[in-house]
Parts: C-alpha cells; sequence; structure tokens
C-alpha cells in the first residue's frame, strides 16, 4: 500500500478531470465507495496496488507519469 504523502493528488486530479469519465464510473471499477475515493484522491487514506493498476489504465495515465502520481 502507499503512503499517503506518496501521492501528487493535484496531478492524479488533473488525470481524472482530463479523461471525461464520471466518477461513479471510476467508483465501480475500482470497486470502493465514494467516501473512500474521496479520500484516497484527497490524499488522506492510501490506494492500493491494485487501485493505482486501475486508475494509470482507466485515465491512460502513461507509464512515465505514473511515478510523479504515485511514487512507484
Amino acid at each position: 500500500m502507499l503512503k499517503t504523502q506518496d501521492v501528487d493528488t493535484a496531478l492524479l486530479e488533473k488525470y481524472i478531470e482530463d479523461s471525461g469519465l464520471r466518477t461513479g464510473f471510476i467508483i465501480n471499477k475500482l470497486g470502493i465507495s465514494r467516501q473512500a475515493f474521496d479520500k484516497k484522491r484527497k490524499g488522506q487514506i492510501s490506494f492500493r496496488a491494485s487501485e493505482v493498476y486501475v486508475l494509470c489504465s482507466l485515465l491512460r495515465i502513461p507509464d512515465s507519469e505514473q511515478p510523479k502520481i504515485f511514487c512507484l
């Protein structure tokens, strides 16, 4: 699990916004609650590795950008 300080929430928010995907769709694909997603995207709790993989796929985050967002 990633530490919360290891997530660039501003850059993640940019990819979410630029994707045009609805939050409900992203949440459904992640299999988490809206409350959990909100806390994770604000950096209050950690993303699981499986959630990072799904987000990167859904949001089409290039491999070169993933370490900048998730400090992999």
